[in-house]
């Protein structure tokens, strides 16, 4: 027992490995989404043994913790040089907790700059982007104030053109952002064409590299320019949390220009305390994840980053492959870098169709996760298709036989059986709710907590509950088969969706009250 403890170590940890194991596996490369597993047990161990040197340390002051402005020196260093900035010493940069706040900071840099030009102005300024872009965008322009501009992509390719993004261009306009590569289809935007057009215009260029950055730097076939050796990129986004292979969560942000890069600080003497001065959304930080992406680096170098990579590589080359070869099925566009989407081919009889989400439901019941995605109308009028996403990392290459045959199997199983009508779904769970679909209708965001967890129920999406019984906890529980969840995501009006996502989510971690 440790001295004063209520419980002793290792009963702790049992029960935490015990939580643990009802997770995805995040090695392996059974999850096709969220983790990147370099396959190197020793880069685990090197990155573990570098954040528990320094779990004490507050990265908030690197006056103070001088190790972080060293670490901090390193990473950043390491990202000018592999991401095109290597000639330009007026590249600045910052470490940050992940991929949303280096987006983030370049949208509130992007309008405090924008703000500074034009002293006074009434007008809210705008973010022009693709409608690909991350959410990451979303939350930034509600956060700071500015209006998303969303350009509609090729819904064959899922890539957006230079010319409608030059469409959308005004005074008004404080950032474009453009992707490197896009996470929902992988298209490269065109950043040489849209950089010329913005810097004739003096508006200011984010590529957001946050999920490929790190991939592409090293990636082995030639790629058209796409990162800060680009005239006219202004910033640019990369995760060391994804092809960096370090632990969650870490994330630079660079900036061409010093007196650009400032306005992404924050800065107040105006209180009696210390003085305040954050280059990021955080305060106090740890410094965990900086030295385990800095030990990373220097444990790999571009050699090894270069090795990962090409595996990285080969194996979303081959899975590519054997989606080809699945009748039903078709690649969106012209994917760049190690990912990719799926969908129906439409171009085959409708009895030999394999239907996206079901076929990822069946590989997640053989024991593969890929990600679904919804459909989405653009404001054109035209519609990106409902298709399942693949993130192919180092390890994927170990499994590549037994997923390839996972794949084939689970499209076999499927294939011929329409998508989910989410019309009809929710025409059927109406049925359940107290006024049915006129009530649907008129629900909103301004639903209350008891009225938004009354319809999670109804839809099935909440499980575990008896709204009576609070002793048995209200945690969420999704289906397990996921197609029809993402058909009542297309079909029902968004701000319902989101609104019940937001119950969802909640409830997931809500304690449970012991009556004990």
């Amino acid at each position: 027992m440790m001295h004063g403890f209520r419980r002793d170590a290792p009963e702790i940890l049992a029960e935490l490995e015990a939580l643990r194991a009802a997770d995805a596996p995040t090695h392996g490369g059974r999850v096709l989404s969220y983790v990147y597993d370099s396959g190197l047990a020793e880069l685990d161990e090197l990155a573990a043994d570098a954040a528990r040197l320094v779990q004490p340390v507050n990265g908030l002051d690197p006056t103070t913790f001088t190790s972080v402005a060293a670490m901090e020196v390193g990473v950043v260093g390491f990202a000018r040089r592999v991401l095109g900035g290597a000639e330009d010493d007026e590249i600045a940069g910052s470490v940050t907790s992940g991929g949303t706040e280096s987006c983030l900071l370049a949208v509130k840099s992007a309008r405090d700059l924008w703000r500074s030009v034009r002293a006074g102005t009434p007008r809210v300024p705008r973010v022009v982007a693709p409608v690909t872009v991350h959410a990451a965008f979303h939350k930034a322009a509600e956060y700071f104030g500015l209006e998303l501009d969303l350009v509609p992509v090729d819904p064959a390719t899922g890539a957006v053109s230079a010319t409608a993004i030059e469409e959308r261009l005004g005074d008004d306009v404080a950032l474009v952002v453009v992707s490197a590569p896009s996470y929902p289809f992988a298209a490269l935007d065109p950043v040489v064409d849209v950089a010329a057009i913005t810097a004739r215009r003096g508006i200011a260029l984010h590529v957001d590299a946050c999920i490929g950055g790190f991939a592409l730097a090293f990636w082995p076939e030639e790629l058209p320019a796409w990162n800060l050796s680009v005239p006219g990129v202004t910033s640019l986004s990369a995760d060391l949390h994804k092809y960096g292979y370090a632990p969650k969560g870490v994330s630079v942000l660079l900036t061409r220009g010093r007196d650009r890069q400032r306005f992404q600080y924050f800065a107040t003497t105006a209180w009696p305390g210390y003085p305040v001065v954050n280059p990021t959304l955080m305060g106090s930080k740890p410094a965990g994840p900086l030295a385990a992406a800095w030990a990373i680096i220097e444990a790999l170098g571009d050699d090894g980053f270069t090795g990962l990579t090409a595996q990285a590589a080969r194996a979303t080359g081959a899975l590519r492959e054997v989606v080809a070869g699945i009748e039903g099925l078709t690649v969106v566009g012209e994917p760049t870098g190690p990912l990719f989407a799926v969908a129906t081919d439409e171009s085959v009889p409708a009895g030999r169709r394999v239907d996206p989400h079901h076929w990822a439901d069946a590989a997640r019941a053989a024991g593969w996760h890929l990600q679904l995605q919804p459909a989405l109308t653009q404001a054109d009028g035209t519609r990106l298709p409902h298709t399942t996403h693949l993130t192919v990392t180092p390890v994927t290459k170990t499994v590549v036989g037994e997923l390839s045959q996972a794949l084939v199997a689970a499209a076999d199983a499927v294939r011929g059986e329409p998508a989910v009508d989410g019309a009809a779904l929710v025409a059927a769970l109406a049925d359940s709710v107290p006024g049915g679909l006129d009530a649907l209708a008129g629900a909103s965001a301004g639903l209350d907590s008891e009225s938004a967890a009354g319809l999670l129920r109804a839809f099935g999406l909440l499980g575990g509950v008896a709204p009576d019984d609070e002793t048995t906890g209200s945690a969420g529980a999704l289906p397990d088969t996921l197609a029809p969840v993402l058909a009542l995501v297309e079909e029902l009006p968004p701000q319902l969706t989101e609104r019940l996502l937001i119950e969802l989510l909640a409830r997931v971690v809500e304690p449970v009250r012991d009556r004990g």
